[in-house]
């Protein structure tokens, strides 16, 4: 009987025309500020961003309403979304000049949650997706910077590791640490492109050990998985707490943001940071943030490095801080 009704549900749901992905780039995008309830916070502002012109690298947000089906359906994708992800992903390709998994000319996209209430640090974040060991080479011929594209790499096994398939982030970071030991350094960004080639080896071979899977090549397999793993993410302990303590009901899920990827560790003239503008600790009306060199955003947020503060890029890159001072 179950499996009757699921099936009469399926039917129900798939025969509704919905629009589950939204577009965003070159200018325009498919949804605005007000739609937080389908596109959750962060889609809805990068869409707004984008209208606005600001210079937001393109990409495609998954509705909330997909994320609930997802959980209708016994966690499938409704009818229909695979094909608009595919068709997004196209649309992505030509929007970058790149494309998803070719060695020659890669893409590579973050996917992250957002929910319409903002839940920091409760649901989940993959960047650097559609590295393989083929694209990873044609990275290093593209940027002409081995230490940057064995560098991203290993960022990708380690937070697919941990958030897709549920390795402990420790697993990777007790490598990381005797490999640092072992070379005579303390930042991972002292680490060598030899260093971090090495890092991928072990990373691969501890992920295997730990899920008796070999890491996936078909960048594919990984955005599908990733999603998979981001729209779980809306049910995982942490997040179920999460609303319980801050009263946040009658959400439908969370939203998906598959976006291109920026590189702020491809060497001293690329960086990362966050910005406010005013101080969130004191309430000072006043442009305030931090920002690291040759880094990503998780560096920052993770405290693996300490940041500097948005003064010092004002006085370092004024070019830079006007620009950003002016968005």
């Amino acid at each position: 009987m179950k499996t009757v009704a699921k099936k009469k549900l399926h039917s129900k749901i798939s025969s509704v025309k919905r629009k589950y992905v939204y577009f965003f780039g070159n200018g325009r995008a498919e949804g605005n500020a007000g739609m937080k309830a389908l596109l959750g916070g962060k889609g809805a502002n990068l869409a707004e961003m984008t209208n606005l012109g600001i210079p937001v690298p393109s990409g495609f947000t998954i509705s909330t309403e997909a994320c609930d089906l997802f959980y209708k359906l016994g966690k499938r994708w409704p009818e229909g979304l695979e094909a608009k992800v595919k068709e997004n992903l196209a649309k992505l390709e030509k929007a970058m000049g790149v494309r998803f998994g070719d060695r020659n000319n890669p893409l590579l996209v973050s996917v992250r949650s957002g929910a319409a209430a903002s839940m920091p640090g409760m649901m989940d974040t993959v960047l650097n997706l559609g590295l393989n060991s083929e694209v990873v080479q044609g990275l290093i011929i593209k940027t002409e910077n081995e230490r940057f594209a064995w560098d991203a790499y290993r960022r990708f096994i380690t937070m697919f590791g941990n958030v897709v398939m549920g390795v402990q982030h420790d697993t990777f970071e007790h490598i990381m640490e005797n490999k640092k030991a072992q070379q005579n350094v303390k930042q991972d960004n002292e680490l060598s492109a030899n260093d971090l080639k090495d890092l991928v080896r072990l990373f691969k071979k501890a992920y295997q050990d730990e899920t008796g899977q070999q890491f996936p090549d078909d960048p594919y397999e990984q955005l599908t998985k990733t999603i998979n793993a981001v729209f779980n993410s809306w049910n995982n302990p942490r997040a179920i707490k999460y609303r319980q303590l801050h009263d946040i009901r009658g959400l439908l899920g969370t939203a998906v943001n598959v976006q291109a990827m920026v590189f702020g560790n491809m060497g001293d003239t690329s960086g990362t940071g966050v910005c406010f503008t005013r101080n969130p600790s004191t309430g000072e009306n006043k442009f305030y943030g931090e920002f690291l060199i040759n880094a990503q955003g998780e560096d920052v947020v993770a405290g693996i490095r300490t940041p500097e503060p948005l003064e010092d890029l004002a006085k370092q890159w004024p070019v830079i801080y006007k620009q950003l001072a002016a968005i």
